[in-house]
């Protein structure tokens, strides 16, 4: 099968959030299965000189978008075992930053009108074309448009993977012929318009032969309007093609017993090498050195759909735990003041590192012996995934991704791999921690077997991919 990918970022080449990571693992895991794959992507300034080095320049077009006239460049290269394009053109995508733009809407429809128009200069005409989030949403919504007078791509399958639905491509409607293109029946006859707005994710989700969700309890959940958006009725209507599929994790980038970013590599089957992480970590960070007390780390966006506000109501009652606390991130101003001025209230105790790093989140996860993920809304989550692969005991908020992944050992379940809790509440969030605490504390026999079932879940991106052929296949009709 022939299947194109088409992605507004993917690592290693591009990155801010969890769609890189998913757009840089799935398509290789395809591959590997014996499928052409190939990826488009936009050729943003932050794509790095060793990957522009090993490119190859395909041609050009120019693309009309609406009454604008672009210029369009192809470049490419091979790299695990798949394609990847990239669409060239500096006005729209040398901004150095990938979103947040003024003229966003215009850049991303650019984008997908010239994946459109770039399939003839493709190796080959795919059988289906994945798409991703609002940011490629036009994509086939162009099919549709382009295949009343192109046969050759209507028989082309489209997919729309919705990593997060709070994410909409919202517009004004006047954007439909003067910046989109389109003939204003798109949005008059309802499959763009809501709410008195375009809503590109909308319109893509009525064009698609299938929707799909990073997890399966996301997929449900989205029925729901707290965690819809304003989207329920629509994904009510799409209930007949839509399916949830949960991400992978790229097993071979995050393996303790080969990173090189920690302090010492270690295994499920030996773990001593996380005692040298645990000491590094704890000096590297302010902390103090105690190979005694438990290590509870966070690794998030510091926003309030991450369940910062649950930590910053109860940190004093999480500090009595006699637990130290470190957290990585950035977010809103408010949290991130919080987390300083906590980190001076509890010198020693408490550290708050306020930047994205790589390299220290491994370290974070090598070191810490337990990990806070109290999400509000968590479509997937990685991050849960990554900590139980260094041997830090997941505490999560019952939702999304967190549900399909942590499974809770509170009751003495024998597959435990971490601990839950359901409401959205601070004190339930605060009892789980103090259960959390006293298992590593008191029972270190059955702490040592929770970590290991964690290290040991098969998370990676071998059953994802089978699931998403299978969604390709039952829409061509293989």
């Amino acid at each position: 099968m022939k299947i194109l990918y088409v992605a507004s970022e993917a690592a290693p080449f591009c990155k801010t959030g969890g769609l890189a990571d998913v757009a840089g693992s799935l398509p290789p895991a395809l591959a590997a299965n014996g499928d052409d794959v190939a990826v488009i992507l936009p050729l943003y300034d932050m794509v790095g000189q060793q990957w522009r080095e090993q490119m190859t320049f395909r041609g050009n077009i120019y693309v009309d978008l609406a009454w604008r006239h672009e210029y369009c460049g192809l470049f490419s290269l091979e790299y695990q075992g798949v394609t990847w394009y990239f669409v060239d053109n500096e006005r729209y995508f040398c901004r150095g930053q990938l979103y947040g733009e003024g003229d966003d809407g215009e850049r991303f429809a650019f984008f997908s009108r010239a994946v459109v128009a770039l399939l003839p200069m493709l190796d080959w005409m795919p059988d289906v074309i994945n798409c991703n989030d609002w940011q490629s949403a036009l994509v086939p919504i162009y099919l549709k448009d382009e295949a009343t007078r192109w046969e050759e791509i209507r028989g082309i399958g489209t997919v729309l993977t919705i990593h997060n639905i709070e994410y909409q491509g919202i517009f004004g409607d006047y954007t439909v012929c003067d910046l989109f293109g389109l003939d204003y029946g798109w949005f008059a006859d309802g499959t763009l318009e809501m709410g008195g707005c375009v809503n590109l994710l909308k319109g893509a989700m009525m064009c698609v032969d299938h929707v799909n969700t990073v997890s399966p309890t996301y997929a449900q959940q989205l029925h729901n309007s707290f965690y819809a958006h304003g989207m329920e009725n629509i994904v009510d209507l799409c209930d007949g093609k839509m399916s949830g599929v949960l991400n992978g994790l790229d097993v071979v980038s995050f393996d303790p017993s080969v990173d090189g970013a920690i302090a010492a590599n270690y295994t499920a089957d030996d773990v001593s090498g996380k005692a040298v992480c645990k000491a590094e970590l704890q000096r590297l960070v302010g902390l103090k050195e105690d190979p005694d007390v438990p290590v509870i780390a966070m690794v998030s966006r510091l926003v309030s759909h991450k369940g910062v506000d649950l930590v910053c109501e109860v940190l004093d009652g999480i500090m009595d735990t006699g637990a130290q606390l470190v957290v990585l991130g950035k977010g809103d101003y408010v949290y991130e003041e919080f987390f300083k001025h906590a980190e001076q209230r509890y010198g020693g105790q408490m550290s708050a590192q306020i930047a994205y790093s790589d390299k220290l989140s491994r370290q974070i996860y090598s070191g810490a012996d337990l990990f806070l993920m109290p999400s509000k809304s968590e479509p997937c989550g990685l991050s849960q995934m990554i900590a139980m692969r260094y041997g830090a005991v997941p505490i999560v908020r019952q939702t999304g991704g967190l549900a399909d992944t942590v499974r809770s050992c509170q009751l003495g379940q024998e597959d435990g791999n971490g601990y839950v809790f359901a409401n959205y509440n601070a004190y339930d969030m605060l009892y789980t921690i103090n259960q959390a605490v006293a298992l590593y504390r008191y029972n270190s026999e059955d702490f040592r077997k929770v970590q290991q079932r964690g290290m040991t879940d098969d998370f990676s991106w071998g059953a994802s991919a089978r699931s998403y052929r299978d969604i390709y296949a039952s829409i061509v009709g293989e």
